[in-house]
């Protein structure tokens, strides 16, 4: 064993380097896709169309890698809207979501699953594990209805605090399906954006938005509660 290994301030500043350059290649990822816009939607559809019966099934495929790599959402959604209806397009858009989900959530706990733990240290570490073993599904639940909040950078976090993958895929599954709905049917009625279909989904989506900022402003004032005491 070398000197570094027995070092603690050289092995916590190992594990802070590695989670800057996880962070810093997550803000790269972003830049790249969501500002300079290197992904074509119009040709991923093309593309997607192209696979006829199994374009449900390669946009899911296709989808869930896109926002793994940080692509919009709420873009993602509107094509799946636009290839195939409300209806199919939102379990489309959910069965990407919850891909999408998985995959950032395996990513962010191999990457930084080790490094948190070593940061937090083996108390604060087993407090993580017993809060997220007790409400970690619900805190999913809820990351999904606070509006603004971004699903696949969420997703990273979780993975990289331990959340089990099935909390992960369960969580993503029940609270992204309002949003889901959202996004495909306007993306479905892009063409008619004063459509019955498109006053439903504005409609669930200004519910969507009360609900999430009533639960962050209660958990933020429990949180503070606790931290209090």
């Amino acid at each position: 064993m070398t000197d570094i290994d027995d070092n603690p301030r050289a092995t916590r500043m190992r594990h802070v380097v590695r989670l800057v350059l996880f962070a810093t290649f997550l803000l790269g990822l972003f830049v790249l896709v969501a500002v300079t816009r290197v992904v074509d939607v119009e040709d991923l559809r093309a593309t997607v169309a192209a696979t006829g019966p199994a374009a449900p099934l390669t946009y899911v495929v296709l989808a869930a890698a896109l926002g793994a790599a940080l692509v919009p959402g709420p873009i993602l959604a509107a094509g799946s809207g636009l290839l195939f209806g409300p209806v199919l397009g939102t379990f489309v858009t959910l069965a990407a979501t919850v891909g999408t989900a998985l995959t950032s959530a395996f990513l962010g706990r191999r990457a930084g699953r080790n490094s948190t733990r070593a940061l937090l240290g083996p108390e604060r570490s087993d407090r993580v594990d017993a809060q997220i073993e007790r409400w970690g599904l619900w805190a999913v639940v809820g990351q999904r209805f606070v509006p603004g909040a971004p699903d696949a950078l969420s997703a990273y976090a979780f993975g990289a605090f331990g959340l089990p993958l099935w909390q992960m895929a369960i969580g993503a599954f029940i609270g992204s399906a309002p949003r889901a709905f959202v996004y495909t049917a306007l993306g479905a009625s892009v063409g008619d954006l004063s459509s019955p279909l498109a006053y439903s989904a504005i409609a669930v989506w200004c519910a969507m938005a009360i609900v999430g900022a009533y639960a962050a402003r209660r958990g933020y004032r429990r949180w503070r509660g606790k931290a209090a005491q």
